[in-house]
């Protein structure tokens, strides 16, 4: 049974473990779809362009816009988006992947989420932050939304937000007792912190490494190896190690003479010579949920 209040159950990504079923309320849902329509709202009539799949939070929210707010939506092949803006599209929501394989240039407003961004971004793309507990994002290119707050705990991430879930179907809302001595802020999981009002999002607390008594969040070192030439796609993972810890060891999909040499230099020149690889695995492909996250579970699989 569901109760009335509840208008969604969604599994969460599961790019961190098993899946959990997240109950958002119909009020969470129309906040969420108010406080986005708001942000991006332009003096030209807003249409999406679905492109996500609608099973994650990402897509179905595109879907939800139009059913709680004054604007549209545009249908067509997700693989005509570089088309859809001479149709009449003016937003859409994508991941990495599909920023890297097509021209989102005509676009008024492009919301970028899954993945970490590229350092380099067009004018209209706007990187987002958040997940299927907080009912889609919440943090656009370091700042929240109206009427969302996000603190760090302990150098972990918490969130109270009216557009936040209602429970997991199997457990109650995990709580956290944050800066102001309440206890009903939302353990995110990821790690980041918050200054002068903009959030920064290091990665999931379960994926750092511990490597040679230093730190290493894997999406930091994603982020640099990303900027190699030849580096296609590339992911980061730790193994036990008897003397340093972890090894770090980099998954990357490439081409190109000296790959190898290239990260480990810039791995060093970037971060640190603690997060230089000790070993580099070329392969296919890294797996990757439908909206773009890396599914760390998954990497042992190919070491």
């Amino acid at each position: 049974m569901v109760d009335d209040e509840i208008g969604l159950v969604m599994l969460t990504s599961g790019s961190s473990g098993t899946p959990k079923a997240a109950e958002l309320t119909w009020d969470a849902l129309a906040a969420s779809a108010a406080l986005t329509t708001g942000y991006l709202r332009t003096d030209e009539p807003t249409v999406w362009y679905p492109v996500l799949p609608a099973n994650h939070i990402g897509g179905l929210a595109v879907i939800l816009r139009a059913v709680f707010e004054n604007v549209s939506v545009l249908w067509g092949d997700p693989d005509d988006l570089g088309q859809a803006p001479s149709r009449g599209a003016t937003h859409v929501a994508l991941v990495r992947t599909q920023l890297a394989r097509h021209d989102v240039s005509g676009f008024a407003k492009v919301l970028l989420g899954g993945a970490r961004p590229p350092s380099v971004l067009g004018t209209n793309i706007i990187s987002t932050w958040g997940m299927t507990e907080t009912g889609s994002g919440i943090v656009y290119d370091g700042r929240v939304l109206d009427g969302v707050e996000v603190v760090g705990v302990a150098g972990e991430l918490a969130v109270r937000s009216p557009t936040l879930f209602r429970s997991y179907r199997d457990r109650a809302r995990p709580c956290v007792v944050g800066p102001d001595g309440r206890d009903d802020w939302f353990p995110t999981g990821d790690a980041g912190d918050v200054i002068d009002g903009r959030v920064s999002v290091k990665g999931r607390i379960g994926y750092v490494i511990n490597t040679g008594g230093e730190k290493l969040w894997p999406d930091d070192l994603e982020a640099v190896i990303g900027s190699v030439p030849g580096v296609h796609d590339v992911a980061v993972t730790g193994v036990d190690d008897p003397e340093w810890g972890q090894r770090v060891i980099v998954l990357v999909v490439g081409t190109g003479a000296n790959l190898d040499s290239a990260i480990t230099e810039v791995a060093n020149e970037r971060i640190g010579p603690w997060a230089k690889p000790k070993v580099i695995r070329h392969v296919q492909a890294i797996p990757r949920t439908p909206n773009g996250k890396i599914q760390r579970e998954r990497l042992a699989d190919l070491l």
